[in-house]
């Protein structure tokens, strides 16, 4: 996974959303549409929580220190779940409760429609710029892997990543539902259709909150490495010469490029304790350059308990 990469996703990402927060809001005033103000209010909450997004990966990148000896790649995950917590309320929130408004008949009475569509107009193609964007860089991701596209989003520990494209691919169905709105208000001449696509653009938003959440409270907890790491990482420990056997294997990830592995390592009773020493840095290379995720490993050696029986 590339820091640099996801960084790039975060920042077209914000710079798309900046521009049609500021869109829909005009529009949504002026149309006196609630599914555009419910859009302008995903926009804000999606444009408060790239600026959370890129603060997460500057702050992460500080270099391990006396009170965080694994640094800080975990702060990724806090200011993700504070992103879900602000699509939470600053955008499903306001959405659900303009739409119910305009259902019960307390909201719309604007007639600038045109507007609106070029600014959905507008939105699709920026949304959909933003989209590419995070979709080349998860296409990039699975170039040298074993993964299809679905598994790699779905196993990365990127959240950060992963936020952004959810949050992207919500707001171009979001768009969808706000011209669906709209449309049916000019053909039905009824507010509720703008108000019932507000209301769902709000649900849509609630589902995109509770995974992220879901995902960044997952990752504090502390997840271990993917299963097929796993096994690349004790088939790298068992290759070594003088071990016999894996006890036992433990992974954490340290934010989504930090991989913290912890062993118990049969070795060789002919084996000195020096020579278990030297095999031991041995492991600690091989596990970092063919899992280049690997950062910390600790090993514990252990013995094989040979039971007998008295006949």
């Amino acid at each position: 996974m590339s820091k640099s990469e996801t960084t790039k996703t975060v920042l077209v990402a914000g710079a798309a959303n900046l521009i049609l927060a500021i869109t829909k809001l005009f529009a949504g005033l002026l149309a006196g549409s609630s599914a555009m103000l419910a859009e302008s209010a995903h926009s804000v909450a999606d444009t408060l929580n790239q600026g959370f997004l890129y603060t997460s990966i500057r702050r992460s990148e500080r270099p391990p220190d006396r009170h965080h000896p694994f640094g800080y790649g975990n702060e990724r995950y806090v200011w993700s779940l504070l992103a879900a917590f602000g699509i939470f309320v600053a955008g499903a929130g306001f959405s659900i409760f303009e739409g119910v408004l305009t259902m019960t008949g307390h909201g719309g009475g604007g007639t600038t429609v045109w507007l609106a569509y070029a600014v959905l107009g507008l939105g699709a193609v920026l949304e959909g710029a933003s989209w590419i964007r995070a979709f080349y860089q998860a296409k990039k991701e699975t170039r040298d892997s074993d993964r299809d596209l679905v598994e790699h989003v779905r196993k990365s520990p990127d959240v950060t990543f992963k936020t952004a494209l959810f949050e992207d691919t919500a707001a171009m169905v979001g768009l969808a539902l706000a011209a669906g709105g709209l449309a049916m208000r000019q053909i039905t001449g009824s507010e509720f259709w703008d108000g019932l696509a507000s209301a769902l653009i709000g649900v849509l938003l609630v589902v995109l909150a509770f995974s992220i959440g879901r995902e960044s409270m997952g990752l504090l907890i502390g997840r271990a490495a993917d299963p097929a790491e796993q096994r690349r990482i004790r088939a790298e420990i068992c290759s070594a010469p003088g071990v016999t056997g894996v006890d036992e294997l433990l992974t954490m990830h340290f934010g989504p490029e930090q991989i913290l592995v912890a062993a118990k390592v049969h070795f060789s009773d002919d084996i000195s304790a020096d020579e278990a020493e030297d095999v031991a840095g041995e492991i600690d290379r091989r596990l970092r350059e063919s899992v280049p995720t690997v950062r910390h490993v600790f090993l514990d050696p252990t013995q094989r308990v040979i039971k007998t029986t008295a006949g």
